[in-house]
């Protein structure tokens, strides 16, 4: 998979992809956090189902493409589909909850240019201040037992005055490829409707030599809703894309250089 030979790629530009569940509302937010950042040049909105206009800054009106799916679609197929629109070296996936307190992109970039990584990703906050768990070993089966016990929560734990690092994988709220890294991979793997994917692809870019690098000194605020916990719908892709996972990559996780260079 990757962009059409017809599109010109800009080299120093990003590409935003974001897709709202009726969350008009959170991604007119974002968006007026992204008309602050001037290396975003391009901005894919999936309306993954029916809803309202959403508000869009004057600034950003030349930049922002809306795509209205006819069914919906999930998160590995939605961003897939918004990357084959992609424009500029850099594709970003950002979730609709996601805030900016300054612009991340700049040190990501220099992150991946000074390590040569694949993505980056910067550390992830609540609202609250407090770091999100969005940096994490591979899951693994024993992994799943001693966090059910509450022995471990497979977290890796970091502060802003950390340097630059490599852990295993990254949370899907944000997370800024090479574009062409994106579709030597093939993309999101679609076979996982939701969660895991993510996983997923970050278990596929160091299985192919590829590094994943965080910044911890550049952040965002996620506001968590955390469907999984509290809905059976999600709970059931929960379980279905861990299988899934499982069933992929069980025994076959590779070994990861924690080192960023």
């Amino acid at each position: 998979m990757g962009c059409s030979n017809v599109i010109e790629v800009d080299c120093q530009l990003i590409t935003v992809s974001v897709v709202s569940h009726g969350q008009g509302e959170l991604v007119a937010k974002l968006l007026e956090d992204l008309a602050r950042c001037p290396s975003v040049s391009e901005i894919i909105v999936t309306q993954n189902i029916p809803e309202c206009e959403i508000v869009c800054p004057a600034s950003l009106l030349s930049r922002v493409r809306f795509v209205r799916n006819d069914k919906p679609l999930g998160f590995a197929a939605n961003h897939n589909q918004a990357f084959r629109l992609c424009g500029n070296a850099m594709f970003a996936v950002v979730n609709p909850d996601i805030r900016f307190e300054g612009d991340p992109f700049p040190l990501l970039m220099e992150a991946i240019a000074e390590s040569g990584a694949a993505m980056a990703a910067p550390a992830v906050r609540n609202p609250h201040g407090a770091v999100e768990d969005s940096i994490r070993r591979f899951p693994t089966l024993l992994g799943l037992v001693t966090k059910a016990l509450r022995l471990s929560s497979g977290q890796i734990h970091l502060d802003a005055h950390s340097e630059p690092f490599c852990p295993d994988w990254v949370a899907g709220m944000f997370m800024l490829f090479r574009r062409e890294t994106y579709a030597l991979l093939g993309g999101f793997d679609e076979g996982f409707f939701l969660y895991y994917e993510d996983v997923d692809i970050c278990v596929r870019a160091w299985r192919a030599g590829m590094k994943i690098v965080v910044c911890p000194s550049v952040s965002v605020v996620h506001d968590a809703r955390r469907d999984s916990h509290r809905s059976v719908r999600h709970m059931r892709w929960h379980l279905a894309s861990m299988a899934r996972y499982f069933a992929k990559h069980y025994g076959r996780l590779p070994r990861v250089n924690r080192l960023a260079r």
